[in-house]
């Protein structure tokens, strides 16, 4: 009896020390993530803030209002604002490439009569880079294969034009002008650039509007001069949406010098080097070289860059 009644003691015993332990040490854990989780939430509370955007009350597209006032156009624009704005290493990217690669477009577009605002169609296109399309459209300007021979651009196994700034620049100017022609307005033109002439003057018919504003489209083209808007309005007022950029942060414009190669070239790697350059400055300042060697057995003259 007395064992008996010593076990019980015993166990009773030990069974409450383990208990009392076991609150003690969950208690503990339970209190510490709790904690953590208060931090957190002041850390968050006072010091990371998102900031609703400002609507810029006046947008122009090619010297021309906008209609900010129309059902929709609002919305629309600030959905692209939104977007461009808070996808930050993307639009840090814009404001570099657009640095060395404006001052390349922008006197093509001049020359050709093309509102100075195409410039931002490509960044949307391509974000100013040689860009390939699922579907093949390819360069700044995503031009397709066949749009681009029918505009003028060289394409085969051994040079591309559609990697060749200036004259896939160009050949896009021709494609617009031509739009422009037929739509006699430059906002329809840019929408055209991105679902087709053919497609865009099938809506025009059907839903009897004459104004890209009041289109009922797909997603894409709906977005489409909605995101041009967008980027030129941020590039032009980095200070509005939050972007901090030093002068030395951007990308320069490459400064070349131009070789002209009217025969061909069994091996481009030898050939930069007679240049006093590499085979991969060659390929990067030509990207429309698009082998390793040239045969031009017609006897075309090409320039090449090259730096200074």
């Amino acid at each position: 009896m007395k064992r008996n009644t010593l076990f019980l003691f015993f166990f009773l015993a030990v069974g409450g020390l383990m208990l009392t332990a076991v609150n003690l040490t969950g208690s503990g854990h339970e209190d510490e993530p709790r904690k953590i989780d208060t931090l957190y939430k002041e850390h968050v509370k006072d010091n990371y803030k998102v900031f609703s955007l400002a609507s810029p009350e006046r947008v122009t597209f090619a010297e021309k209002e906008v209609p900010l006032e129309r059902f929709g156009v609002q919305e629309k624009l600030d959905r692209e604002l939104l977007v461009n704005t808070y996808w930050h290493s993307n639009t840090f990217l814009l404001f570099k490439r657009a640095n060395r690669w404006f001052p390349v477009i922008e006197p093509i577009l001049k020359a050709n009569g093309v509102p100075d605002d195409f410039k931002y169609l490509a960044v949307i296109e391509s974000g100013l880079t040689n860009a390939v399309s699922p579907a093949g459209a390819t360069g700044f300007w995503q031009f397709l294969k066949s749009t681009g021979k029918e505009y003028g651009l060289e394409i085969n196994d051994e040079v591309d034009e559609r990697y060749h700034v200036e004259k896939s620049t160009d050949a896009a100017c021709k494609y617009l002008l031509d739009a422009y022609e037929r739509y006699g307005d430059w906002s329809l033109v840019a929408a055209s650039y991105n679902m087709g002439m053919a497609g865009l003057e099938r809506q025009l018919e059907r839903q009897q509007v004459d104004e890209y504003w009041d289109l009922l489209l797909n997603s894409e083209t709906s977005r489409y001069v909605y995101r041009i808007l967008a980027v030129k309005e941020i590039l032009n007022n980095s200070d509005d949406y939050g972007f901090v950029i030093r002068p030395k942060d951007l990308y320069e414009p490459y400064r070349t010098r131009e070789v002209p190669l009217d025969s061909s070239v069994e091996d481009f790697a030898l050939f930069a080097k007679e240049q006093g350059a590499n085979y991969n400055i060659l390929k990067s300042l030509n990207p429309w070289l698009r082998d390793r060697s040239l045969r031009n057995s017609s006897g075309k003259t090409y320039m090449l860059k090259f730096p200074e």
